[in-house]
């Protein structure tokens, strides 16, 4: 592959745009292709609304003070729409072609097959299902080896997660350089196995049913279940991840938590069997050495000190520090 490397957005919809708006942003050429059978005519009208929605984006992060509005017009001539004409050409020359027609099986089978016959044997092919597994799309590759899942977070031109899902039959070199293609444009990468949700639509969903459940329940109004979340649930796990938090409070917390939720609300508050293996182990999180983290080589004075700074850098952000006397 070329030290520039060609970039695809196969899709004119808003994935496609949104991939398009990211590697432009970071200085890619990238080429967003209309992959449906239309006229010139509409293909022509989809694309320049594409485009207008991209420069709305930037427009709006100049409003912000975060892009210098001289630069725009550079970002929008680095992005490419062709029509379905142009496809040959088009991914023939591409190295990472990056799928993102709608969340029908029908069209995830359509578009990759019609992609894989024209790409080259190199190219690398990534679908950006939010809800499908790569276990199930990589069978419509003609070159599996070449082919992985890519899930980006609307929008995806700000939120930095990219959860990147291979399947058995991917190549392992073609999955660091795609890792790294991410990070290089400033994206934060993620493994996960083939796994209904992923990470994060998996947190999502259980989040949001339990909020709309206590509502129902009658425990709290939607207005301060949102407030609980934004100044107290949120904030604690932009500052560390869910597990690190485990570690931080000890997983024997956990399991007491649990055990008491559980009993009063339902199964679905049961602890994991892990949770009782890290117990027996003595595993008990940050003040006992071993977690689920390793803590025994770690400074973990000046972890607990990075992870509050941090913190308090965000309440001071978001005008949520205690009140001074």
């Amino acid at each position: 592959m070329s030290s520039s490397p060609k970039i695809v957005a196969l899709g004119a919809g808003r994935m496609g745009r949104g991939i398009a708006q990211v590697f432009a942003y970071a200085g890619h050429d990238v080429t967003i292709l209309d992959f449906k059978d239309r006229s010139a005519e509409d293909s022509e009208k989809l694309l320049d609304l594409g485009k207008a929605e991209i420069k709305e984006n930037l427009d709006f992060l100049v409003s912000l003070d975060v892009l210098d509005a001289a630069k725009i017009p550079a970002i929008l001539n680095r992005i490419h729409g062709v029509a379905l004409t142009e496809a040959a050409d088009v991914l023939g020359d591409a190295d990472y072609i990056f799928e993102g027609v709608p969340e029908l099986l029908d069209y995830k089978e359509d578009a990759i097959k019609r992609a894989s016959a024209l790409a080259s044997d190199e190219a690398v092919i990534a679908s950006t299902t939010s809800t499908m597994l790569v276990t199930e799309l990589a069978g419509f590759s003609s070159h599996p080896e070449n082919f992985l899942n890519a899930h980006f977070l609307n929008p995806a031109y700000l939120i930095p997660l990219v959860e990147v899902s291979p399947s058995e039959q991917t190549d392992k070199a073609k999955l660091n350089a795609f890792v790294a293609l991410l990070e290089s444009i400033g994206k934060t990468p993620v493994i996960c196995k083939a796994s209904p949700g992923y990470i994060i639509p998996r947190f999502q969903s259980l989040i949001m049913n339990e909020a709309v459940r206590m509502i129902e329940e009658g425990v709290a109004t939607a207005e301060d279940i949102d407030k609980a979340v934004r100044t107290g649930f949120g904030i604690r796990y932009a500052t560390m991840g869910p597990v690190e938090f485990i570690d931080w409070g000890g997983v024997d917390i956990l399991h007491y938590a649990s055990a008491y939720l559980s009993e009063n609300l339902g199964e679905r508050y049961k602890a994991p069997d892990i949770v009782a293996k890290k117990i027996a182990d003595g595993h008990l999180g940050m003040n006992h050495g071993q977690g689920f983290y390793d803590f025994d080589n770690m400074d973990v004075e000046a972890y607990k000190r990075e992870k509050l700074s941090t913190f308090i850098a965000l309440l001071k952000h978001l005008e949520l520090m205690p009140m001074e006397a």
